[in-house]
């Protein structure tokens, strides 16, 4: 007997989130406004609940370069989804905030997904959804984030 953990648990972890992942990805982009991506909800939905944000911040909120994150909220402001203005405390970085429209398009865009969340609830009930939060989030803090 090997004291050594068996790897093979932690690949099918993996592997299982990985597809769960390009399932909800596809599942969900489906349902999403045209144009919008689930990338951009994410971002809209955030915002909606936490307030303004810098591009910084967001992008560690997010486990996302800069680079990426400047992309996103760029085709968010283009879209009117956003507005991004100078930080009147230190003028070498922004704030981001959801527009009007934003709020309008995460509104919808909840809309269109609900009946996919509840799908999902039914299927797997709300106590096994319960127990598998915690170990996502364990998972997701054992790769670093």
């Amino acid at each position: 007997m090997s004291d050594s953990p068996d790897i093979s648990l932690a690949i099918g972890l993996l592997s299982e989130v990985v597809a769960a992942d390009q399932l909800i990805k596809g599942t969900l982009s489906r349902r999403l406004p045209r144009g919008m991506e689930m990338s951009h909800f994410s971002v809209l939905n955030h915002l909606s609940n936490s307030g303004e944000k810098t591009p910084a911040q967001l992008a560690r909120n997010f486990h996302l370069t800069k680079g990426a994150m400047t992309n996103t909220l760029k085709k968010l402001e283009n879209a009117g989804y956003i507005h991004i203005r100078p930080d009147w405390d230190d003028a070498r970085r922004k704030q981001v905030s959801i527009s009007n429209a934003g709020r309008v398009a995460r509104e919808l865009a909840l809309e269109q997904l609900v009946p996919e969340f509840e799908k999902i609830i039914a299927d797997l009930g709300e106590q096994k959804i319960r127990q598998t939060l915690p170990v996502l989030r364990a998972f997701r803090t054992a790769l670093g984030g």
